[in-house]
């Protein structure tokens, strides 16, 4: 009988839950302590949306900022509007296309040339050619300048001198006199993302050290302190990147030493190591070079063409093969020797101390792209059921360039930029899906 009573109120009990639907309501979506009205971005390459070498228009529509606005306009945020290549000129600088792999894995990439946005080309005695594309007039909320160093942002002429600034200016080169910081804040706003920075190690360190040099580290607080100062003059608020390791992407990751190496000795089991013309010192001053064996430390840029090792050249010993003896090297424009990569770090390390104590000073949001880059190398990432990984073309984050970013690669950055800010300002903005998003793509 008590089993039968028992049986009674466990049924009557289940009748009364299955009249109650719960429902789960996801929070709306806040703002927090932020005003989202009028968003622009500041930085280089990366906040453009350049990929695969170049920019067009399908990576400045996937741009990071571009998609941060997507997501701030679900609190508030209002019209984010980018410099776009016109439809008829969607190619803009050109870019690499993936067209298949040879026998042996390796990729093969092509330039695409057709339907850019190139205008002309300028000389300027004293600096050289600059390429010049179709004009932009409208209203600008993406500033990201490709190429641009925060050490040129007070430098009035630099309008005339980098092809893709100059495009957005009222003025044809050599006509144009405003700083770069100027023009991004000669219209009020009132959020900014500012990733400033990366080309002041960037240049010297994809040249292996013989095409560029790293901004000075006082003259780099010096220029951040000036160009914070200004973007918060008037109360707006925002959200800073640091400068990432350069040995963290794939453009040094992917040729490697041992690689090569092994690749020679299949057909010459004799040899024994590679030779390149190294930094003699990590010492920050004058630099000497003298040749050595090569090691796995030292970083084989992306582009360097490994046809040429084991060809015959002509030296002052007569004729040897290159890159295998120490009368040839290869040269320092091809590898970012153990020295060199320690010295740019050393700079990366003090222009991100700077980074994060101004943002501590002025209550900014920061995302760590330094810490953040290096734990992809070192662990990759699992997002939204995806494998993801700082590996060249497989790990679907960058681009065929091995520097710069696919479209998953920027969704991802997005996610980060809205993290810090959301934590920053107590904000609640949606993160993005990157399965949305593609990786690296085969040519049509």
């Amino acid at each position: 009988m008590k089993t039968l009573q028992n049986y009674i109120y466990l049924s009557a009990t289940l009748v009364l839950l299955a009249g109650c639907k719960p429902s789960f309501e996801n929070p709306k979506p806040v703002k927090g302590s932020a005003d989202f009205t009028r968003y622009i971005s500041v930085g280089n390459s990366l906040t453009a949306g350049y990929a695969d070498g170049g920019l067009y228009l399908e990576g400045q529509q996937n741009s990071y900022p571009s998609i941060i606005a997507q997501q701030m306009a679900l609190v508030g945020g209002g019209t984010f509007t980018q410099p776009l290549f016109n439809a008829s000129q969607p190619n803009g600088s050109g870019y690499l296309k993936l067209d298949g792999f040879t026998a042996t894995g390796s990729p093969i990439t092509s330039l695409v040339t057709d339907n850019t946005a190139v205008r002309g080309q300028l000389s300027v005695p004293g600096f050289g050619n600059v390429t010049l594309y179709t004009k932009y007039t409208g209203d600008i909320n993406n500033y990201g300048v490709p190429g641009i160093k925060l050490q040129q942002i007070l430098y009035a002429p630099y309008g005339n001198l980098n092809g893709f600034l100059e495009r957005l200016l009222p003025n044809e080169s050599p006509n144009n006199n405003t700083t770069y910081l100027d023009f991004v804040t000669a219209k009020d706003f009132t959020f900014f993302t500012d990733w400033l920075g990366n080309n002041d190690a960037l240049g010297y360190a994809t040249s292996g050290g013989a095409g560029d040099v790293l901004t000075d580290k006082t003259q780099f607080t010096q220029l951040y302190t000036a160009s914070i100062n200004k973007l918060t003059a008037k109360g707006a608020k925002g959200a800073v990147a640091t400068i990432p390791d350069v040995t963290s992407i794939p453009y040094f990751n992917t040729v490697t030493v041992g690689a090569i190496l092994a690749g020679v000795q299949k057909a010459n089991p004799q040899v024994q190591a590679l030779y390149i013309n190294a930094r003699t010192t990590a010492d920050d001053g004058t630099a000497t070079y003298a040749p050595r064996p090569a090691t796995a430390a030292d970083l084989v840029v992306l582009t360097f063409p490994t046809a040429k090792i084991g060809t015959m050249v002509n030296s002052v010993a007569g004729m040897v093969p290159y890159g295998l003896t120490p009368y040839a090297p290869i040269e320092n424009q091809y590898v970012l020797d153990t020295n060199e990569a320690a010295l740019t770090k050393d700079y990366v390390t003090s222009y991100n101390t700077t980074i994060k104590s101004i943002a501590q000073q002025k209550g900014l949001a920061v995302f760590d792209a330094f810490t953040f880059l290096n734990d992809l190398k070192a662990h990759g990432l699992l997002v939204d059921g995806v494998n993801l990984s700082s590996g060249y073309i497989s790990g679907g984050i960058f681009s065929l360039d091995g520097v710069h970013l696919t479209p998953r690669g920027y969704a991802i950055v997005a996610n980060e930029f809205i993290k810090a800010i959301n934590k920053t300002y107590g904000a609640t903005i949606p993160a993005v899906n990157i399965t949305n998003y593609r990786g690296v793509k085969f040519a049509n």
